[in-house]
């Protein structure tokens, strides 16, 4: 009897030991506590702001950079059950270094809120770069998994791709009228092709984050929060029941697109399998080093509970970065799906009415499959870009192999915006011959 009690004792003892480990594994920042980075922040200087993020204009001092930044690191809860995630690679994709030091770079990152900088062309990576320990570089390591913010709309796209090619859906021709939530919606009818360009009819109704009320932003009492907070079956019989979509679909700007196109390939998949393509993208074809993550929404798998808000490491981005290249480039199925929603791109020029104009970061002449197309300077390379809040921002020259990746915090007031030219185009454009 003792012996069993004994057996059953210590299987608990490894049972915890297990989950405590896989909770610290699956953590944004597994080797930095909470308690630890927020001691290395002055709180007594710290501003906190009425809305969810630093608003777009504002002008934080380090401190409210500092603890902004932490709360995107510890916002979400330490458990698998609010995360569709996938497991590291057994073989990770491993990076060649070519580095070169960069002074101008450097000053970028002295100056401005960007926690990480990389470049890569030709295999290499050529420039690698993180925030001074003096500055944000103190709060993470390499392990940290950096928000995505709206980065984040363009992976699900990327995910409806092999949701095509393992023939789980026909083509994003097809329409997600048989799919029980979206009926007598805005949405019903609607092909995939209208919700990867974001042109649905829905400008009366949604814009970013927000619904709309009279072309106004609602007051919700939390900001941002109208399309993000809740799944996909619950927001769409809240605010787009009974509604009709606008006869001239022109681009519009909005998560809600995003999330149908997530959903909707979480229902035609299954909870299953949706894990299986999810570890076929990231775990296989990426071969990332750390677990990713995406946000699960509360409700049932039925109700549209996956959210395109992402987790991974900085490096983790340029391996995701990658196999997009890899596909363009070697004209997998996965490679004609994103020839085909670049081809299919539509100006985004007429939705630029007043002040519901595009972030700054996000200026483009194009939008196609959930990807921002035609930087100002690159109009004529092809180039699938990703771009979010704070400034963060992936390109992707699927022809010359080469790929810029910025994670940043805070980005729109004027003494945060980092040159665009210097960290994006130049390098696009002309190599790493910009770099001195």
């Amino acid at each position: 009897m003792k012996k069993i009690l004994f057996i059953l004792i210590f299987s608990i003892f490894l049972t915890n030991l297990n989950a405590t480990e896989s909770v610290k594994s699956i953590s944004n920042s597994p080797n930095i506590s909470k308690e630890a980075v927020l001691q290395k922040i002055d709180m007594s200087k710290v501003k906190k702001y009425k809305s969810f993020h630093i608003p777009f204009k504002a002008n934080p001092n380090l401190s409210t950079l500092q603890y902004y930044f932490q709360r995107d690191l510890f916002k979400a809860k330490s458990s698998k059950l609010n995360r569709y995630f996938v497991e590291p690679s057994e073989t990770p994709y491993e990076f060649e270094f070519d580095i070169v030091e960069d002074k101008s770079v450097k000053k970028q990152l002295r100056t401005k809120g960007i926690l990480s900088y990389l470049y890569f062309e030709d295999d290499k990576i050529i420039i690698d770069e993180v925030s001074p320990n003096d500055r944000l570089g103190q709060l993470f390591d390499d392990e940290t998994k950096f928000r995505s913010n709206s980065m984040g709309k363009s992976l699900p796209s990327y995910i409806l791709g092999h949701a095509i090619c393992d023939g789980y859906i026909d083509g994003v021709d097809s329409t997600i009228s048989d799919w029980r939530i979206v009926k007598n919606t805005l949405y019903e009818n609607h092909k995939l092709i209208d919700l990867l360009n974001m042109t649905s009819g829905d400008q009366k109704y949604a814009y970013n984050s927000h619904t709309l009320k009279g072309q106004e932003f609602n007051n919700q009492p939390q900001a941002n929060s109208d399309l993000d907070d809740h799944n996909v079956n619950r927001t769409l019989h809240r605010w787009f029941r009974s509604k009709e979509p606008s006869a001239n679909r022109y681009y519009n700007y909005n998560v809600m697109n995003t999330q149908l196109i997530l959903n909707y390939v979480l229902f035609k998949t299954g909870g299953e399998n949706f894990q299986k393509l999810l570890d076929k993208v990231f775990k296989e074809k990426a071969k990332i080093e750390d677990i990713v993550y995406f946000y699960k929404n509360e409700g049932p798998v039925s109700s549209g509970n996956a959210h395109n808000m992402f987790y991974a490491t900085r490096y983790d981005y340029l391996r995701i970065a990658k196999a997009i290249m890899d596909d363009y480039q070697n004209e997998t199925c996965v490679g004609g799906y994103l020839k085909e929603i670049y081809d299919r791109k539509v100006l985004k020029s007429v939705n630029h009415n007043g002040n519901r104009g595009e972030p700054h970061f996000n200026r483009t002449k194009y939008y196609g499959g959930q990807f921002h197309i035609g930087y100002p300077g690159l109009e004529e390379k092809v180039v699938f870009a990703m771009g979010g809040y704070g400034g963060k921002a992936i390109l992707i020259d699927v022809e010359d192999s080469r790929i810029v990746v910025v994670n940043s915090i805070h980005y729109d007031h004027d003494r945060f915006k980092y040159d665009e030219r210097k960290l994006l185009i130049n390098p696009i454009k002309k190599g790493k011959k910009s770099f001195k």
